[in-house]
């Protein structure tokens, strides 16, 4: 395998074909994010020192994806043990401007996000990733790293949360159809 051999090209290659992907689990578990960029470069190198761990190349997405997880959950320990330093919170710094969104999509989304900066990362994590990216259960399980009944009971605790604190946003009321 070219990776392995450290193939400057299958580097390439990897990135090219799985970047996209990476990119998406990032941005479904961290939202609209400035370091973005700088966390696919760091789960890309990550891929790249530890190519020997994974055993089966059938197994390489689930892979790239568990890396950028635990690449996300760790951004999110960071900016919650450095919270204490800002003097200016996540929700008051200017929106990056928006592609194509309207503006009550746009507020609802950030609003999401929101709720999900208050919320344990682990309910976080699983919540965004079913929810927002659209994963199975099984592959929400497999790249958290935790078993299918886990995952289970993380995502109804997240959901709770998530639904309690989306029904005082009158921002999602629309799309939370009925309270749910």
């Amino acid at each position: 395998m070219g990776l392995r051999a450290r193939d400057p090209e299958a580097q390439r290659a990897l990135f090219e074909r799985y970047g996209p992907h990476v990119q998406r689990v990032l941005a479904r578990v961290l939202g609209v994010d400035g370091e973005l960029p700088d966390l696919l470069h760091d789960v890309f190198l990550e891929a790249y020192e530890g190519i020997e761990r994974l055993s089966d190349p059938k197994a390489l997405r689930g892979w790239l994806s568990s890396i950028a997880v635990f690449t996300a959950r760790a951004c999110l320990r960071r900016r919650k043990r450095r919270s204490w330093l800002r003097f200016v919170g996540w929700d008051e710094l200017p929106e990056p401007p928006s592609t194509g969104a309207t503006g009550e999509v746009t507020l609802a989304l950030s609003r999401v996000y929101a709720i999900l900066d208050g919320m344990p990362e682990d309910e976080r994590i699983a919540f965004a990733l079913r929810y927002i990216d659209g994963m199975e259960l099984t592959e929400v399980a497999e790249v958290c790293g935790v078993s299918l009944a886990t995952i289970k009971r993380k995502l109804a605790r997240a959901q709770e949360i998530f639904q309690a604190r989306a029904r005082r946003e009158p921002a999602l009321q629309q799309w939370l159809g009925g309270g749910e």
